[in-house]
């Protein structure tokens, strides 16, 4: 079966343009295996993906010079009040983020930029949550993500939250989402491609929020959605073009490589190589590169949740190849200074 480091390992390849600065804005760190509050932890590669884990990826070739912690329920507290219980994870990620600093683990700075979680559905409650993310944060503490996915079917994965539907609109929900700016906040918007709209719509409310538009936008391609990646493809591309008329949003180029997207790369003999991956995703890369500007552009790993389908080192490949006809300045944003400014990291 797919899954295992001996499968992505039929697939290798030289690493294209290895000095190229890399800030990867989206990856995760949890131990499922004695974790039961890990989220994600029944359709992963790894059930343990802790420092050890991530240093092997980040450094099989790509130059990778800091990285960003996305929420994904990891360590919460296990007493005190439920609202406060994933205050735990970003002590836990700035323990693992103040090791990286030292040095002592090469010249990468994981972790440099952490985004949490706290559930904006306590309205004006929620600031509470928030100061204490930022206190516990080290400094690095940059904004949260509230994971709105959500669908219908039975067949689909809602997020983790258990978002409702409509969640997005929702007058408390946006009471608490109001508390993000005046704490310079970021808001990491994963939703799936039947939200994208609901997502464009809190853009609009809150003009200066900061809002990160997650993989893409979520589009499904598995249970209802088998077979209708072209239909979905053009109502994706009008409702993209709305979302890139915000100027507050900016785009996660990534994460299009999980089981919901529909592609089964892991159910091959041999994991795909960057070419066959640039080829069949690269048009949702392109659209939103021209609809938002490199400048609101970013590069995204989503590790190890993307390790299903490829290797760390295949994947930064497959992105150089979509990037290849760029310029100089262009790759510089794309793949390292529109996160840098996003989660104010200097690296």
């Amino acid at each position: 079966m797919a899954h295992t480091d001996d499968w992505l390992a039929l697939t290798t390849e030289a690493t294209l343009e290895p000095d190229l600065p890399i800030c990867d804005p989206h990856h995760h760190l949890w131990d499922a295996s004695i974790d039961p509050a890990a989220q994600f932890r029944n359709d992963q590669v790894e059930s343990r993906y802790l420092l050890d884990e991530w240093l092997a990826d980040i450094n099989s070739g790509h130059n990778v010079v800091s990285t960003i912690f996305i929420e994904c329920g990891s360590m919460y507290r296990a007493d005190g009040p439920a609202a406060m219980r994933p205050v735990g994870e970003t002590e836990f990620v700035n323990g693992i983020a103040a090791m990286s600093a030292s040095g002592l683990y090469g010249p990468a700075r994981v972790a440099a930029g952490i985004v949490g979680l706290a559930n904006l559905n306590l309205g004006a409650g929620v600031r509470e949550v928030l100061e204490a993310h930022i206190t516990l944060g080290g400094g690095r503490f940059r904004g949260i993500r509230h994971a709105a996915a959500w669908d219908a079917s039975d067949e689909i994965r809602n997020s983790h939250t258990k978002p409702t539907p409509g969640m997005l609109a929702d007058p408390t929900f946006r009471e608490g989402f109001a508390q993000l700016a005046p704490l310079e906040m970021t808001f990491e918007a994963w939703c799936y491609h039947t939200q994208i709209r609901e997502m464009t719509d809190l853009a609009r409310a809150f003009p200066d929020t900061t809002m990160i538009l997650n993989h893409f936008g979520g589009p499904i391609g598995i249970g209802p959605y088998t077979g209708k990646r072209e239909e979905i493809l053009a109502q994706w591309r009008l409702d993209i073009d709305e979302l890139a008329k915000c100027p507050n949003v900016v785009a996660k180029l990534g994460g299009i490589n999980m089981k919901v997207n529909g592609y089964d790369w892991d159910l091959q003999a041999q994991p795909p190589g960057s070419e066959a991956l640039a080829a069949a995703t690269r048009v949702y890369y392109d659209h939103c590169m021209d609809r938002f500007g490199v400048e609101r552009c970013m590069f995204e790993s989503n590790f190890p949740v993307d390790k299903r389908t490829c290797s760390y080192n295949v994947l930064w490949n497959t992105f150089k190849r979509i990037a290849s006809g760029c310029s100089a300045g262009e790759k510089a944003s794309l793949f390292h200074d529109t996160a840098a400014r996003v989660y104010r990291v200097n690296d």
